[in-house]
């Protein structure tokens, strides 16, 4: 099912072109994004942006971002969460309900669900009916997901990898292609697992290039690593010099 049919990108509601996140030449660059598949993949190099187109569509997408209490930083930048404000979205038959999945803000998340349920224990009943914070952090994001995805929507995945072995990243793999083939569901999902970037039929879009741009599974340099990694480890290993 695709919800989310297209996002562009409007240059002319840029407030300014030298501060984070409108300084990024792959912003300035692309105009629209398409999404045709029910699952589609950010990928690049940390501070290319994807992570931040990824929360600005979901903001625009009319999704809650469930925010830490701390968020103190030395150095503010007035433009960095305001990219939201310069894109449109094209909906297939209207905006549906969703969410957003981080880490961080899953940590935030699970601790305010386990205060909940001391006064209505049923609440984990909608996350697998077990308490999020004492199973180990992979146990509880496999049970959110499992729970939380068998529900209509447009879910945004900022780098699920984390904490997730690679024995549960095949789990979430195979969760996401049946969701998915089950007709109810579309991901947006930034990552840098190639687990996740194997996905057959996913639609994978580049923030390495100078625009977004599509790319096949083995053309993306994390396939490439990995691939000459686990053949020739001893190529990308440095031997101390005693």
């Amino acid at each position: 099912m695709i919800y989310l049919n297209q996002v562009t990108i409007h240059l002319e509601k840029f407030p300014v072109l030298n501060r984070y996140p409108f300084n990024l030449k792959i912003f300035q660059n692309t105009k629209k994004i398409g999404f045709n598949n029910p699952i589609t993949l950010f990928i690049g190099e940390n501070g290319t942006g994807k992570s931040t187109l990824l929360k600005a569509i979901a903001y625009r997408c009319g999704i809650h971002i469930w925010q830490s209490e701390f968020n103190l930083r030395c150095e503010q930048n007035p433009y960095e969460e305001d990219l939201y404000k310069t894109i449109s979205t094209q909906w297939e038959n209207g905006p549906v309900p969703g969410s957003f999945f981080g880490s961080q803000i899953f940590s935030h998340f699970a601790k305010n669900l386990e205060e909940w349920a001391l006064n209505d224990s049923k609440m984990l009943q909608y996350f697998g009916g077990k308490s999020l914070i004492t199973q180990s952090h992979g146990q509880s994001l496999m049970s959110y997901f499992q729970s939380r995805y068998n529900i209509k929507g447009l879910y945004f995945l900022d780098e699920p990898e984390t904490a997730l072995s690679p024995s549960s990243l095949i789990e979430l793999l195979n969760l996401l292609i049946k969701i998915s083939w089950q007709g109810h569901a579309q991901f947006i999902i930034a990552t840098h697992s190639p687990f996740l970037m194997a996905c057959p039929d996913a639609l994978i879009y580049s923030f390495d290039t100078p625009v977004i741009e599509p790319i096949l599974y083995e053309d993306t340099q994390y396939y490439k690593i990995y691939k000459n990694f686990m053949a020739h480890p001893e190529k990308f290993i440095k031997q101390s010099q005693v």
